[in-house]
């Protein structure tokens, strides 16, 4: 069951804010971070974009932009400020101070959305993890109104010194507890992929950018009824299937893992680590890619960069170009399967829609290929018809 959209009314405001310090892949209009905003339940009123040389200690911005953009919440009226990169405990105090506002950075958005999204007892136990160990490192910051301690001549530390302890030692406990528990949900992961391995069963893992059309093409593989949706992050719990491939009479396993995204953070690559485990132990990843977004490169070298850090990144790839309904016109390549240079090799590339399931059969024939490639690289035969008994060759 999906969480309810807020009304128009009750949908809380915000102002977007951005800073170029000269990297490649900054959004001067924002629209990730707006997209990530409207997936939370906000509402955009403004967006400001600025560039710096580097981040200001104290307000990240400087005090001529934090100024501007607390006229600008005054005029729009809006009731918080998120960030588009990641503000330190003391950035984002000062901050609050100097607005007025509670302030949010782009890492405590996706986990808002991922708390939100969260379905299975796993991803529940994942994101709480990351969240608790996010919150620890900022407890001074929202915590005033536990200061029950005094300062003052003769007394040690100051004010909320022994309440902020606590606090801090609560949490440590809570983050202890769920990285034991996460723990026991990794072992029966590894149970259950020892037993695919038994029945030596060839596993294919969907990654991707999130909102590439992951779960639409696992449904149009498998004939799955896995939620997806035009939004970021729209499932977050790993899904498994059994996919018969006619060329090769067998059937494989395909699990959709969740979506990646550009500057994920590493809290939640490593509390989905369990999840993401999925990925780094299969024979084969289709790497989806929204062929339809002019960014999609970027998209492509994020995704690997994630690979990298679940060491995911050496398991032998196929580019699913998706959304080919929605490419421009003049951009429909003529050869729908190619290959691609990625990282120093050349990799398979086919062009899909999983919406009009256009190349679809064209992907199934090529997974079947894969699959027997691999039992020939195993020497093991592959049973099929004689050409002149007609009979399975044992």
């Amino acid at each position: 069951m999906n969480p309810p959209v807020p009304s128009a009314s009750s949908t809380p405001s915000v102002i977007l804010v951005g800073v170029d310090f000269g990297v490649p892949h900054f959004d001067g209009g924002l629209e990730e971070l707006g997209l990530l905003a409207q997936t939370a339940g906000y509402k955009v009123a403004e967006r400001v974009a600025c560039k710096r040389r580097a981040p200001d200690p104290a307000l990240f911005v400087g005090s001529g932009k934090a100024d501007e953009i607390k006229l600008l919440a005054q005029s729009t009226g809006a009731a918080e400020v998120l960030f588009d990169q990641s503000l330190s405990p003391a950035q984002q105090r000062n901050l609050e101070r100097h607005l007025g506002l509670p302030v949010n950075d782009r890492t405590l958005l996706i986990l808002e959305i991922f708390a939100q999204r969260a379905r299975s007892h796993e991803g529940k136990l994942q994101v709480e993890l990351a969240r608790l160990q996010y919150l620890s490192t900022r407890l001074v910051r929202r915590w005033s109104h536990l200061e029950r301690q005094s300062g003052g001549i003769g007394m040690r530390g100051g004010p909320g010194e022994t309440q902020i302890e606590l606090d801090r030692r609560m949490i440590g406990e809570a983050i202890k507890r769920t990285k034991d528990r996460l723990e026991k949900v990794k072992k029966q992961r590894a149970t259950q992929r020892r037993q695919r391995e038994r029945r030596d069963t060839f596993s294919i893992s969907l990654v991707g950018y999130t909102n590439a059309g992951k779960s639409s093409l696992f449904n149009s593989l498998v004939k799955a009824r896995a939620y997806a949706a035009d939004q970021l992050f729209a499932t977050l719990d790993t899904t498994t299937r059994q996919l018969y491939l006619g060329e090769a009479e067998r059937s494989v396993s395909l699990s959709d893992t969740v979506g990646f995204i550009r500057d994920l953070p590493h809290g939640l690559v490593d509390a989905f680590a369990a999840t993401l485990q999925e990925a780094a132990d299969a024979d084969l990843l289709l790497h989806v890619v929204d062929a339809s977004n002019p960014a999609h490169l970027e998209q492509i070298a994020s995704v690997m960069g994630v690979l990298k850090d679940i060491g995911a990144d050496q398991v032998p790839q196929i580019l699913v170009f998706n959304k080919l309904d929605a490419v421009d016109p003049a951009n429909v390549p003529r050869v729908l399967s190619d290959a691609m240079e990625l990282e120093g090799r050349s990799v398979p590339r086919i062009h899909v829609s999983a919406h009009t399931s256009e190349g679809v059969p064209a992907l199934r024939a090529l997974l079947a290929e894969r699959v027997l490639a691999q039992k020939e690289a195993q020497g093991i035969l592959i049973p099929g018809p004689s050409p002149e008994l007609g009979n399975p060759v044992s």
